[in-house]
């Protein structure tokens, strides 16, 4: 049964990502794409990595899809549609990944997997520690990095979206 399962959220997973990159429309793009971003969260529940899968639809699913609504509802191309490639990049795009998907599979198929039993579990409480040590191995200075930065592209993202708006105030007071 689960290899039925996982055989219909991959096939969702791959329809809604042809659908992502293929859709016209902005807001319709981001739709297929919190489809593809689910099925992923799907896989890993299938795979018992609950953890994961949480943080997948919280942090992705929920997040960043809700960013980028916001992001295309707030600059007002809700029903803007996106250009389509020339039929040259088209093909070029195709052969590439053609080429990509064999790489991978020879890859895949030609490494010998060996299962392991790992008696340890990890728990919550070791990842949290594990990501907010200051010892040997913990990742508090990473976090820290990447808070700043993602501060500085909400504020980016705000002076661009207002960027307008900015510019015509600016001129009325000269």
């Amino acid at each position: 049964m689960e290899r039925y399962v996982f055989y219909f959220i991959a096939l969702l997973m791959i329809v809604s990502a042809i659908a992502s990159v293929s859709s016209r429309k902005m807001l319709r793009s981001v739709i297929y794409l919190l489809f593809v971003l689910a099925g992923i969260a799907g896989i890993f529940f299938l795979i018992d990595y609950n953890f994961l899968a949480a943080i997948q639809l919280t942090v992705y699913a929920g997040g960043i899809i809700v960013l980028m609504i916001l992001s295309v509802l707030l600059i007002h191309h809700i029903e803007m549609e996106l250009e389509m490639a020339k039929i040259s990049k088209r093909i070029l795009t195709a052969i590439a990944s053609l080429i990509g998907i064999g790489v991978f599979l020879v890859t895949i198929y030609s490494y010998e997997f060996q299962v392991t039993n790992i008696a340890t579990t990890t728990t919550t409480a070791d990842i949290g520690f594990g990501l907010l040590s200051y010892e040997d191995g913990g990742f508090i200075l990473p976090f820290e990095v990447i808070s700043v930065l993602l501060l500085a592209a909400m504020i980016g993202a705000i002076i661009i979206a207002k960027g307008e708006k900015l510019e015509g105030r600016k001129n009325n007071l000269k």
